[in-house]
């Protein structure tokens, strides 16, 4: 039994320790990106920041009011802009070229990440980070570790076939498997991502209701108990 579950470790494993560099540059360079976008939250002026908090409002209003898309019109919004975007990345991965846009595109992800929960607690302190802790995390717990799974194999495929092209170190016979795991690996990503588009479009808005109703009778009941003192 216990042959036969390390066996089943042993290719995440042998993975792992095999892209382990490259994996540690891609998540400190997402980190970089979530860093980056908290503290341009920071750098926009104030009317900025007020228009945004007022098309968010006005977002959190439909959401309250359940004025959205249907659920399965979010479903497949967020499934295909998921997948246009690890696709792009799993084609950069093999057209050499594109590595340093792989390293610009998860950069990105992660900056859009932190501004998203940046200006959402900036603007409303911990209700702000209830709201991200349903609205953007949920989803993200799914996305996140696929773009970077994805970022990694395309890095690595990309390095490799750039020693085959320049270095002739690499036959042909070898890169058969390689390029017969990527094919499989991206095809795993769809599935994963599919699961997180209906987290997205299920879930997340069901959560996001919750919070906001809640946060609202609260509010309420706050301004209630204020005004009753103000009274006696």
């Amino acid at each position: 039994m216990s042959k036969n579950i390390s066996a089943v470790k042993n290719p995440v494993i042998e993975h792992i320790e095999s892209y382990s560099s490259i994996y540690f540059f891609v998540m400190t360079l997402f980190l970089m990106g979530v860093v980056f976008g908290a503290v341009v939250v920071n750098s926009l002026s104030f009317t900025q920041k007020e228009d945004l908090y007022f098309y968010l409002g006005q977002f959190f209003e439909q959401v309250s009011n359940d004025n959205v898309a249907s659920s399965s019109e979010l479903f497949k919004q967020s499934f295909f802009h998921n997948i246009k975007y690890v696709g792009f990345i799993w084609i950069l991965g093999i057209s050499i070229i594109g590595l340093p846009l792989i390293f610009v595109l998860l950069f990105m992800k992660g900056m859009v990440v932190g501004f998203s929960v940046g200006f959402l607690v900036n603007r409303m302190g911990w209700e702000g980070f209830l709201l991200s802790f349903v609205s953007v995390l949920p989803q993200n717990l799914i996305i996140i570790p696929v773009f970077i799974f994805i970022a990694v194999l395309s890095v690595g495929t990309s390095l490799q076939l750039i020693r085959k092209i320049f270095m002739k170190s690499v036959s042909n016979s070898h890169m058969t498997p390689i390029f017969t795991r990527y094919i499989a690996a991206f095809i795993m990503a769809v599935v994963v991502l599919s699961l997180a588009a209906a987290v997205e479009a299920y879930l997340s808005p069901s959560l996001m209701k919750y919070i906001i109703n809640t946060l609202q009778l609260l509010i309420n009941n706050i301004y209630h108990f204020q005004f009753v003192i103000i009274l006696f």
